[in-house]
């Protein structure tokens, strides 16, 4: 480990100051600087309890985040490689400045596989809600031949205090020549699940959603909640702030927030698409899915000296069954019991 720190992190703070080394498990929460197994730098947040969330300086990638029991809640594929420059199959990518091949650059564009420096003077974020360890990364190099454009992209990752993950970016046209630009946006995570049948996903019945299986032919869901049986590749338009993804067999559920992002994602890939994934193992499909915030259908367009700002945050809720079956609603809320 090569240092380790004490942090309140809010809007006015930075983590950027080094203090005292923090025990394994601190109500205050900590920052750790370390390097993982295959060279890669990594930093390690410390929250209340066990909580953890692990971010690699490759890509501002969320490659691990844990619950207060210690519970591992990201899914990182069982052939994933660790090696620049290719992109890591798991935790939280981050799709900039275009999703899929929707544009002229790289499948899911290039911000995943660029090496980010920790930004040691952040600008404060207003409606910044208190956690206890947060990380600040920047990336703001610029390469004609990948993208035309000068921008300033600011990522935050905080634990909150009940163990939540918040992950908030900022980009900025910097452009000197007065000339705009357009990107579209999208938070991949993969999310660990204990058997893919018994996930169901609520909170974006009857919207519209573009089916990638069929070139992005826009229809609306006829389901009361998202199932798996087969392949699903779907951008849901227009979703509500919250989105509920509930493991039946863990009894648990992981509540999704977003702010600025009026997308959502949905994908499992099923056996047949993961055996023609090279970086994903055969059977690898049952224990994920990928849920995230996105802005997709509609490009976002930045002036120079504009910002966009969007965000997104995951809970962890204990699900609540009464009789063995599951109660969406006291799951939401996190009620301990049944009436």
């Amino acid at each position: 480990m090569k240092k380790s720190e004490i942090t309140e992190c809010s809007s006015s703070s930075s983590s950027s100051k080094p203090a005292a080394t923090a025990p394994p498990i601190s109500p205050i929460g900590s920052v750790e600087f370390t390097t993982d197994a295959n060279g890669l730098e990594k930093v390690v947040l410390r929250g209340p309890r066990r909580s953890t969330a692990e971010v690699f300086l490759y890509g501002a990638q969320v490659i691990s985040w844990k619950n207060k029991l210690g519970e591992e809640l990201l899914f990182v594929s069982s052939k994933a490689v660790f090696s620049p420059p290719k992109p890591i199959r798991g935790g939280i990518p981050i799709c900039f400045p275009q999703f899929l091949n929707n544009g002229m650059n790289e499948r899911h564009g290039f911000v995943r596989t660029k090496f980010w420096r920790i930004d040691l003077d952040p600008p404060a974020l207003p409606t910044s809600a208190p956690c206890s360890s947060c990380i600040d990364l920047i990336l703001d190099e610029q390469d004609r031949w990948t993208w035309p454009h000068k921008y300033e992209f600011r990522h935050r990752v905080a634990l909150g205090y009940e163990g939540e993950l918040r992950l908030t970016s900022r980009i900025r046209n910097i452009r000197p020549d007065g000339k705009p630009f357009t990107f579209t946006f999208a938070y991949h995570p993969y999310l660990f699940v204990s058997d893919i049948s018994e996930v169901r996903i609520e909170g974006v019945e009857t919207l519209n959603y573009l089916d990638h299986l069929k070139d992005k032919e826009r229809v609306t869901e006829q389901a009361d909640a998202i199932t798996f049986e087969s392949e699903v590749d779907k951008v849901y338009v227009l979703t509500p702030t919250k989105i509920a993804i509930l493991d039946h067999e863990r009894k648990k559920t992981i509540e999704l927030r977003k702010d600025g992002l009026l997308d959502a994602i949905v994908w499992n890939p099923w056996d047949k698409k993961s055996k023609a994934i090279e970086d994903f193992g055969n059977q690898d499909y049952k224990r994920m899915v990928c849920v995230g915030a996105a802005a997709i259908e509609n490009f976002i367009t930045l002036k120079p000296g504009e910002e966009w700002k969007g965000r997104m945050e995951l809970n962890f809720v204990p699900s609540s069954y009464c009789s063995g079956q599951l109660d969406p609603q006291k799951a939401l809320l996190g009620a301990a019991a049944c009436s």
